[in-house]
This record gives structure tokens, C-alpha cells and sequence, in this order.
């Protein structure tokens, strides 16, 4: 059962398992490909999509901690710090890099929360050392006179700056991409991974489920399962009780804050140590995000960001940018919910939650992991699956996930060399969210679609990136369904909408052509 490709429905779907997955996030897929190196009989299953949830709404970085010593969370810090190390040095090189980081401490930031910040990268530091991670993948912290930082992010505000606080931080090609490379990592040791594959009712003994794509519905006989359902974890165990709250993130182009090439914390007018963080992306778009606030009623498929939100990122960006980023220069705008566990006071903000993650047992034997974050989801699923092998006495490997690099995984140093020698830049493109799988992806979509090359790295408009090949191979090993998956999930095109009419022309090329030499 090996060399297996992800499937939208049900067919071909095992009947009888070791464990079945509930939910195909980061967490979810961490899980199955963490039991499918166990040697166990795997199943995952999402009601969607791979990543549909708050996995693709992250900011897209690898934190090491830094906000969580801040509020006395020092066992969530270190496993943070010890996971991204994990990530950037092992599993998934290719799919991060080290990005500077810059504290501008101008006229908002008192020098005690100046001295406050500093203390707290010099702690980050101490982290990254008690991580193991090299000092080559992230350079210590240091502090830029205003000069220094003027040059390093000149588009910052000059009056009354001080200077700065540089720090390193990890960054992902993207976090769609991360959790749809897990999947394809676990489908390639076994595991059956199938998406739109909807949960009716589940105990630990068996699943039922729904085709979404047919209506089909079918009972799978399995000796364990894990509920990685994320927000939706208490559609799957009822006694599991969750206060999500929402995150939102602004997209701007490029040009909206020219020669950004650094991540900026920008403090928050009149906020002790609170920062809007403002995240230049690898495909030109900037991110600013994010926001932390409660969710109250059913959870939406979907989560949408507030106008009230929206406006609080733009002003705290405009108090640190000479120029003035306006509602105009928003050309999209996302929304995640975090899968917060409640324990606490039901006044208390849900910023002041815990992100430490649990595992939960429930009365019908479901195994729930909640909580936590993305950059912790290795640990999470290995705590999970432990949880389930413990339960239902299999008989497992030890976790190996700590140091089995996932599809692709490439040194850093290779990788960059590799880019830099790429006849174009589709071809660089293809290395940077595949790695050294870039070249299986042209195979392939040369193969079901017979098309030359060039046709497949070349940009599917001049104005987005995304590439023929990257969608075919989407459809092909990545089981995508229609346009929605290829554009919101496979690429994020999606995140603008503008720039989502302009490549869904490509899209349904991509499927037409692999359905019409299938």
C-alpha cells in the first residue's frame, strides 16, 4: 500500500484501517503522515479540501516563540523554537527561509517597551541556542542606529526614530503548500488520503462517511481515531468545548510600501508590547495582519474579515510607513480561526487563551488534538497519535517525524544554488514551493497534457506567477477537484480576487486537459 496519490471522494478508499484522520489541516495531515511512518493503515478524510481551514490563513511565518515569552507561555516558546528548527533545518528547508525581522523603536515606543522587546529577542535568542539551531539558519539579534534601519526599510517613518531592533524569524513559501506536502508526504508512505470525504458520525471503533462528490455514503471498520477537525473538532466529539477567535490579514501589492524586503513589527499606537506585523512575500504581495478577536455563535465555513478590523491594520500601518497605505491599496483581505481549547473565564479576552495544545480522549474513544499552532503541528500529531496507539494497543514504530524530511526537502544551500542557476523564472518558481520534486512536476504535466516547456513554466498572465505545470500537478498528485482548489488552496491566486478571474481561464485548462488524456 505505498506510492498512493491524494483523491478527491471516496473511491478506492479502504474499508478496514488502523487509524482514521478526521480533518486534512496541518494538524490533521501532520497526524497521518506521523502514524503512516508508524507503519500503520491510514485513513484521513476532510469534509473539503486539503488546508480549507485556518491552516492557509496563517501569516505564513515559523515563529520561534518570541510572543509567548512574552506572556509567561516559556514551555509553549520552546517547543516553538524547537520546532521551527525542526522545520527549517530538517523536514522542510525548502519550503522556509530565514527572514530578518525589524522593531522600529520611533516615537510610540516608550524605551521601556523599547528595552521590553529587546529583552525579549535576546530571550528568542537563547531559545534558538536551547533549540539546537544553527546560528548560520538564524543570525542573532542586534540592535541598528536609525540610519541602519533607514536603509534596511526605507519606507519607514524618519521622525524621532530611533533606531531598531533587528531579530530572524522563519518564513514558509506558503502554508497551503506545507500542509498539501504533508499530505502527499503520508499518501507516499501509504497512507489513503481522500478530501471531500465528509464525516456523518465516528467512534473509535468506526467512521461513517459521505462522498461529497457523489453522495455515496459507505462505514469504515478502523481501531482508532484521531479528531484533527480544528474548529470544527466539536462537530466530530461533542464534549470537546472550543472559543475560536478570528485573525485577519490584509493583502496589499508590492508597490503599496516600495523596497520592503523585511518583516515589520509595527507598534500599536498607545499598546504596551503589541505589534501589527507587516510580511513581504516571496510573490511580490505584502501581508499585514494580524487581529484576535472572539467568535461567538456557529463557525462559519468560511471566516470573513470585519471593516472595523480591516481599518485597525491600515491605521496602525500608517503610523509607521511615510507613505500612506489607504482602502484603495487593500486588494484582498483573510480571515482564520484559531481552535482555541476553553478553559478559562468567559470574559477573558481570547488573546490572553493558552496556545498550548491537548489531547483529549472522549467517551466514545475519539482521540481530539486542539489547540496549539502551525508551527508546532509535528508535535501535536505525534502527541495525538501516540494518544491513539496507547489507546488501542497497535502495534507501532516509534515516531520518526523529527528527522524525515517531507516530498521535495532540499538543503537550503542546494536549493538557493538551484534557483539561481533556473533558465526562467516559472523554473525558479517551481523550485521554490516543490523543491527538488520541481522536476516531477513538469514530467508530469508534460505527460497529461503533451504540451512543450515553455507552455508549462510560463505564467499563466503576465500579472500572476502561478504556472500551467504547478495546476496540472495540483490535479494529478494533490487532489484537486475544480478551479477552487487549484486557485484557493494549490497556488493562494485566490487571496486576490482580481487576480483569481485572471488565472481561472488556466485552472479549468489544467482540469480539462488531465481529464481529456486520463
Amino acid at each position: 500500500m505505498s506510492g498512493r496519490r491524494i483523491t478527491a471522494g471516496l473511491a478506492g478508499a479502504p474499508e478496514s484501517v488502523d487509524l482514521v484522520v478526521v480533518g486534512l489541516g496541518v494538524t490533521g495531515a501532520g497526524v497521518a503522515l506521523d502514524a503512516a511512518a508508524r507503519g500503520l493503515r491510514v485513513l484521513a478524510v476532510d469534509a473539503w479540501d486539503l488546508a480549507w481551514g485556518t491552516s492557509r490563513f496563517s501569516s505564513k511565518l515559523v515563529h520561534g516563540g518570541l510572543r509567548y515569552l512574552a506572556s509567561g507561555q516559556v514551555g509553549v516558546a520552546h517547543e516553538s523554537a524547537v520546532e521551527r528548527g525542526v522545520l527549517m533545518e530538517t523536514t522542510a528547508p525548502h519550503l522556509t527561509r530565514p527572514v530578518p525581522t525589524v522593531v522600529p523603536l520611533a516615537a510610540g515606543v516608550s524605551r521601556s517597551v523599547g528595552a521590553l522587546a529587546r529583552g525579549g529577542l535576546l530571550a528568542g535568542d537563547l531559545l534558538r541556542r536551547a533549540a539546537g539551531t544553527s546560528a548560520d539558519t538564524l543570525p542573532g539579534p542586534r540592535r541598528l542606529t536609525a540610519a541602519e534601519t533607514r536603509r534596511l526599510v526605507p519606507g519607514l517613518r524618519a521622525e524621532a526614530l530611533r533606531g531598531s531592533l533587528l531579530g530572524w524569524d522563519g518564513q514558509l513559501e506558503d502554508d497551503a503548500r506545507l500542509v498539501t506536502t504533508l499530505a502527499r508526504t503520508a499518501a507516499g508512505l501509504g497512507a489513503a488520503v481522500h478530501t471531500r470525504a465528509r464525516v456523518l458520525s465516528a467512534s473509535a471503533t468506526e467512521v461513517a462517511l459521505r462522498d461529497e462528490l457523489t453522495g455515496a455514503t459507505t462505514t469504515v471498520r478502523t481501531r482508532a481515531v484521531v479528531n484533527a477537525a480544528g474548529v470544527w473538532a466539536g462537530s466530530v466529539a461533542d464534549e470537546v468545548r472550543l472559543r475560536p477567535s478570528r485573525g485577519t490579514h490584509l493583502v496589499l501589492r508590492g508597490d503599496a510600501l516600495p523596497g520592503l524586503d523585511v518583516v515589520v513589527y509595527a507598534p500599536v499606537p498607545g499598546g504596551a508590547n503589541r505589534f501589527v506585523l507587516v510580511l513581504p512575500q516571496p510573490d511580490g504581495r505584502v501581508y499585514v495582519g494580524l487581529t484576535d478577536e472572539p467568535v461567538d455563535g456557529p463557525v462559519p465555513d468560511v471566516a470573513t474579515p470585519t471593516e472595523v478590523e480591516i481599518g485597525f491594520l491600515l491605521d496602525v500601518v500608517a503610523a509607521s510607513f511615510s507613505r500612506p497605505v489607504r482602502r484603495s491599496d487593500v486588494v484582498g483581505a483573510y480571515a482564520g480561526l484559531r481552535p482555541l481549547l476553553d478553559g478559562g473565564d468567559p470574559g477573558d479576552p481570547t488573546a490572553d487563551l493558552s496556545r498550548r495544545h491537548a489531547v483529549l480522549t472522549g467517551r466514545s474513544g475519539v482521540v481530539t488534538i486542539v489547540g496549539g499552532k502551525l508551527t508546532t503541528y509535528r508535535r501535536m500529531a505525534e502527541d495525538a497519535v501516540d494518544a491513539a496507539v496507547a489507546g488501542a494497543g497497535l502495534a507501532a514504530g516509534p515516531c520518526v517525524t523529527r528527522t524525515l524530511p517531507l516530498a521535495g526537502a532540499l538543503p537550503r544551500p542546494e536549493l538557493a544554488a538551484r534557483i539561481s542557476r533556473a533558465a526562467t523564472p516559472g523554473h525558479a518558481r517551481l523550485l521554490r514551493r516543490f523543491g527538488a520534486d520541481a522536476d516531477l512536476v513538469l514530467d508530469t504535466a508534460a505527460t497529461a497534457t503533451g504540451l512543450p516547456e515553455p507552455d508549462l513554466v510560463a505564467p499563466v498572465d503576465p500579472a500572476v506567477p502561478v504556472t500551467l505545470a504547478e495546476l496540472v500537478f495540483g490535479v494529478t498528485h494533490e487532489g484537486a477537484a475544480d478551479a477552487d482548489d487549484l486557485l484557493d488552496r494549490r497556488t493562494r491566486v485566490g487571496l486576490v480576487p482580481a487576480d483569481r478571474v485572471l488565472a481561472e481561464p488556466a485552472a479549468e485548462r489544467a482540469l480539462t486537459l488531465t481529464a481529456a488524456r486520463s
